[in-house]
């Protein structure tokens, strides 16, 4: 009850200050309109929005990449990171195969030894049909066989895992958390005249507990955020050897399978820019920003060994599964009683080879 008391204490004594200070109408003015500038649509046509150091590839490692306001320490980041990895842990299918971990550890520390990331990643695989890989705050890196698997080249794959390594570096998470800090803040003397939606500063509590309880609330950043994050992943790409493009084929990899599964992409890439923008933003980057390199990494023989052994892996694993569930003996049904009555109708629903350039 005290560090509670604390907690309200120290919150109230900051919204007192923005009173008194008269910036509570600027402050909600300003945070409305950078959420509003970050979910407008990407530029169609090629215009850069990050300059200065970000700009310069020969600093990578030595950039003010991730600077701004940001209430959380890098050790609490690493903190709230490592609480939400063990959360995606316990609820998913790690591929323990000492070969493909060692592989794709490789791959992603490889990326960030080139990248401006300032913290030691942990590196994951997970058994996940989803073409995505994800990394929260303090560098816990989760890569699902779905990217391994359906990657034509080590370029595209490490194009993926670079973007991720962006996010990191850029500290968009706890930024994130710092602009949602600010905009709760604005509102909380609102909060407090009127009782509060959800009943005063329990629910206020109540509903910071439940927005950042799941790991998955990391990984939902603006559209700047996600630009950011592809204009830094393609330096990284590119910084490590890797040919930048593979960026791009990752991204018309996705444009393909938006047009073939739209309903199970729309919610993987909900919160990207539109795929071609993507694609034109990451044009303009290499054509205008990283200078040429007369050879590339494209692609090795261990990206298709490992993707073969992944592959047969899930195979066996599922093989066994059903073997086991077939073998399993079978519970006797309950006898339920005959249905007298017709349901009523539901409500609807609320709306290693390389490329010479």
């Amino acid at each position: 009850m005290r560090q509670l008391g604390n907690f309200i204490g120290k919150h109230i004594a900051w919204a007192e200050a923005l009173l008194r200070s008269g910036a509570m109408l600027l402050l909600i003015t300003g945070v409305a309109a950078g959420l509003a500038a970050q979910l407008a649509p990407a530029p169609a046509h090629c215009h850069l929005d990050f300059h200065g150091s970000e700009a310069n590839v020969d600093l990578i490692g030595h950039r003010s990449v991730g600077h701004g306001l940001d209430f959380y320490s890098m050790k609490h980041e690493i903190a709230l990171g490592q609480s939400a990895a063990q959360q995606v842990i316990q609820n998913s299918k790690l591929i323990t195969d000492p070969e493909v971990n060692e592989y794709i550890n490789r791959i992603a520390q490889n990326l960030v030894r080139h990248s401006d990331a300032h913290v030691p990643f942990t590196v994951h695989v997970i058994q996940n049909s989803t073409i995505n890989a994800f990394a929260l705050p303090g560098g816990f890196f989760f890569v699902n066989s779905g990217l391994i698997l359906a990657s034509r080249a080590e370029d595209e794959m490490a194009g993926a895992m670079a973007h991720e390594i962006g996010h990191v570096a850029a500290r968009h998470a706890t930024r994130n958390m710092t602009k949602d800090t600010l905009l709760q803040l604005a509102t909380l003397p609102l909060e407090i005249v009127v009782g509060g939606s959800m009943g005063g500063w329990g629910g206020v509590l109540a509903e910071e507990g439940a927005n950042f309880a799941l790991p998955y609330q990391f990984m939902r950043y603006s559209r700047a955020a996600e630009r950011e994050a592809d204009w830094l992943g393609t330096q990284y790409l590119w910084n490590t050897g890797y040919d930048p493009e593979g960026l791009i084929h990752e991204f018309q990899h996705i444009e393909k399978l938006e047009v073939q599964r739209p309903g199970l992409m729309a919610r993987a890439y909900a919160s990207h820019p539109e795929t071609p923008s993507r694609i034109a933003e990451t044009q303009c980057e290499i054509a205008r920003v990283l200078p040429p390199r007369p050879q590339y990494v494209v692609n090795t023989s261990d990206f298709r060994r490992i993707q073969h052994r992944l592959a047969r892996l899930i195979h066996m694993h599922l093989s066994s599964f059903r073997t086991h569930a077939i073998q399993r003996p079978r519970k006797p049904r309950k006898i339920q009683p005959p249905v007298l009555a017709r349901p009523k109708p539901a409500a609807p629903a609320a709306s290693a080879l390389t490329r010479s350039h």
